[in-house]
């Protein structure tokens, strides 16, 4: 079984971890340990992965130096996926010496019409108190929004339209290759009126671009790995209930919080109803069991039998 494994953001770091290479390597570690019994048990992996908490600190190098120009949110994309991608496939290929790995920089073309370039909204780099994200949003012209009891920069998000890369992948996957790719939402660019293309300053969502993916692959399920065990209705309140196995429908028609939850949920509808195949979300070491249909809330396209 051809499956997209998507790593959220606890992969390479837990909420409230400092960003240094040490806590990263620890945190993919475990999750490559996930990702190595799905191989083990047979099926073919294909691996995405987020980069808000590292593009975001990337950023803040890049502006740390007055006298130099700051980098785009593009070549920081693709620096952090580099980064990230080397460290996921280090840590496999020292659990499963049976495979190759590859680690592919992906570019996935968006509209620059798109709405979302006016209402940033992906959040990225480290979490700060509201008095300091303010004064640095004056600073710097960056946009803020709350997240949890926190603040941190937001950015444009434009929905993903087409991946690039996608025959390069399919080629890898064919030849029984693991490939990591599509990190940090892939590397967003621009078509231009000349063929071209141009990369723009955005940070696409990891979850939708690997619903995307998983579409273009015709991938036979999405694995959404984050650190909840499963999709919850009225999530921390008192009548917090967990999803099982349930119905794009049925999913459609609760609302989730949009800097969390929501777009897993939209991109496992996406698949789902597109494919007619399983996406599941839950938690990264109940990654075998979420595949066995053991753990985590399963969307399928028609009510089970």
């Amino acid at each position: 079984m051809l499956i997209v494994a998507a790593l959220g953001g606890n992969a390479l770091l837990k909420r409230g971890e400092p960003l240094t290479a040490e806590n990263q390597r620890r945190n993919v570690r475990r999750a490559a340990s996930a990702l190595a019994a799905l191989i083990g048990e047979g099926h073919s992996l294909v691996v995405t992965h987020g980069n808000g908490p590292q593009v975001g600190l990337l950023a803040l190098q890049s502006a740390a130096t007055p006298e130099t120009e700051s980098f785009p949110l593009d070549i920081l994309g693709a620096e952090s996926a580099g980064m990230i991608g080397y460290m996921i496939e280090q840590e496999l290929a020292n659990l499963v010496s049976t495979k190759s790995f590859a680690t592919l920089l992906t570019l996935i073309k968006v509209d620059p019409r798109d709405s979302a370039f006016a209402h940033p909204s992906k959040p990225i780099g480290p979490l700060y108190d509201e008095a300091t994200a303010t004064r640095l949003a004056d600073e710097r012209g960056w946009a803020i929004a709350p997240d949890g009891d926190k603040w941190r920069r937001v950015v444009p998000s434009p929905r993903p339209l087409e991946i690039l890369e996608v025959s390069v992948i399919s080629y890898l996957v064919e030849r029984e290759v693991v490939v990591i790719c599509t990190g940090g939402g892939g590397i967003p660019v621009i078509a231009c009126g000349d063929g071209s293309i141009a990369g723009i300053e955005a940070v696409i969502d990891k979850d939708l671009a690997s619903s995307l993916l998983a579409r273009q692959l015709k991938a036979d399920m999405l694995l959404m790995l984050t650190d909840v065990d499963a999709v919850y209705v009225g999530y921390g309140t008192s009548d917090q209930r967990a999803l099982g196995e349930v119905t794009a429908a049925e999913l459609a028609g609760h609302n989730f919080a949009s800097g969390s939850m929501g777009p897993k949920v939209s991109a496992a509808i996406e698949f789902t109803e597109a494919t007619g195949k399983p996406a599941v979300i839950g938690r990264l070491e109940d990654a075998l069991y979420m595949v066995e249909g053991r753990r985590g809330t399963s969307i399928k396209a028609q009510p089970p039998a």
